[in-house]
């Protein structure tokens, strides 16, 4: 992990904040040099272009009613082709793919954001001021995370229901403390190099050195955990969507998509459950290998 660099650095904080940010860019940048993290990055950046040209893209209304059982390749009644099949219903599943991969990508995007803003913040407070602040902060954290991670989920989302804001609520509450860990870890690990005492001898704020001065230098492992985690989200939302505590319905849902249609599996109707498996499965190898090639170059940065 290098240090963003001292020398010439900018003088206002506008100007430090935008000097931190382009250096955080610095492995994404190198990710070229990793055939791994471009694979993964061009999995990943498929699932984002459907997500984003959803409208456009899906041959269906996702929650129409069609043909049930139709079998992939079959005629709609439009003249159009059902590429993918539909299921028990007749909704076409191509189109509730891709529709569901807009509200995986949005929910994980949204609950991983908002648990790195409480973890790192909950980490740098940590790591800074050290002492009974850190204490607390460490005890709340190892009391959260002695729990099963998926029967927190459970638990979570059976009291205050099933949503889309119920389950950032869920990852925050559940992610954020293994957040604050890698945080407060790094952050007291940095605040003994010399340009923090530097910082604090010009009279800097503690909360202008851990955002501006300790965070910049601690983005090579954050940016890596950050994918990993939207793999896990991902998982998450699919297991809680099979569990039937995920989006409710009619939003398409992978995980609900498996467990409307694993009943007919065994009916000669694989494809309606194995579709939206493979689905959960290919985003979250995008996100992994996409983690492992910036792991790689950051080692390098």
């Amino acid at each position: 992990m290098s240090d963003v660099p001292r020398m010439g650095a900018p003088s206002t904080p506008l100007a430090r904040l935008g000097a931190s940010f382009a250096a955080s860019l610095k492995p994404v940048a190198l990710l070229r040099e990793s055939p791994v993290g471009m694979v993964g990055a061009g999995i990943v950046l498929g699932f984002v272009i459907l997500a984003i040209f959803a409208e456009f893209i899906a041959p269906f209304d996702p929650n129409a009613t069609m043909v049930p059982f139709a079998f992939p390749g079959a005629d709609a009644p439009d003249g159009g082709v059902f590429l993918l099949g539909t299921d028990h219903l007749g909704r076409d599943i191509l189109s509730r793919i891709i529709f569901g991969g807009q509200r995986v990508l949005f929910y994980a995007t949204a609950a991983t954001a908002c648990a790195y803003v409480v973890g790192i913040l909950m980490g740098l407070a940590a790591g800074y001021f050290r002492g009974y602040l850190d204490e607390i902060l460490s005890f709340v954290a190892n009391v959260i995370l002695s729990f099963p991670i998926m029967v927190l989920y459970v638990l979570i989302i059976a009291k205050v229901g099933a949503s889309g804001i119920n389950i950032i609520f869920a990852v925050v509450f559940a992610s954020s403390p293994g957040i604050m860990r890698i945080v407060r870890g790094v952050t007291m690990d940095i605040a003994t190099r010399d340009y923090i005492a530097a910082a604090q001898t010009r009279g800097e704020g503690p909360w202008y050195i851990m955002l501006m001065e300790i965070l910049p230098n601690a983005r090579g492992p954050l940016i890596v955990d950050f994918c990993l985690r939207m793999g896990y989200t991902t998982i998450t939302i699919g297991a809680l969507g099979f569990l039937g505590l995920g989006l409710p319905p009619p939003d398409p849902d992978w995980g609900g998509m498996i467990t409307e249609t694993r009943a007919f599996v065994s009916g000669g109707f694989p494809h309606m459950a194995i579709l939206p498996a493979c689905a959960v499965s290919l985003l979250v190898l995008g996100f992994n290998l996409l983690a492992d090639g910036l792991r790689e170059v950051s080692l390098k940065d």
